[in-house]
């Protein structure tokens, strides 16, 4: 195995975790500052959607999120941060859900999928060695 084969595999379990890192904390904080009684329970659920990026920084983007939730009887509680926000409905909307052809009533991402957050972060890695590489080739050759 070369040692750019080495570094990328290196490179990318660093990458894996640290985002496996920062989903516990993530989730750790949410516990933290999603604390319910007994009376907020009764005749509601939550969930929380996230977002791989800062997707609810633009407003659009979070007016969009709110408009589809909407459609199963999702009400936005607040918003955490630029990647995540929190929603509730009354549980007797569940019945409705059978009947929803355009969106998943227990979705929990939008924008970029994992899969897709580690193909593009595994690309950049390998695309970084590459040049490096190409760096390190062209120098020892006009050397």
């Amino acid at each position: 195995m070369s040692g750019a084969n080495v570094a990328a595999m290196a490179g990318a379990g660093a990458a894996v975790a640290a985002a496996a890192a920062a989903a516990a904390k993530m989730r750790e904080e949410e516990e933290k500052l999603t604390t319910y009684n007994k009376d907020d329970m009764d005749g509601w659920e939550f969930k929380i959607v996230r977002a791989n990026s800062r997707y609810f920084k633009k407003p659009e983007n979070l007016k969009q999120v709110c408009e589809e939730e909407a459609k199963a009887g999702w009400e936005m509680v607040e918003k955490f941060d630029d990647s995540r926000v929190r929603f509730k409905r009354r549980t007797d909307k569940r019945g409705s859900d059978q009947f929803l052809q355009e969106i998943d009533p227990y979705r929990s991402l939008v924008g970029i999928g994992n899969a897709q957050l580690v193909i593009t972060i595994l690309g950049v890695i390998a695309l970084s060695i590459g040049v490096i590489l190409a760096g390190v080739f062209y120098f020892r050759s006009i050397n």
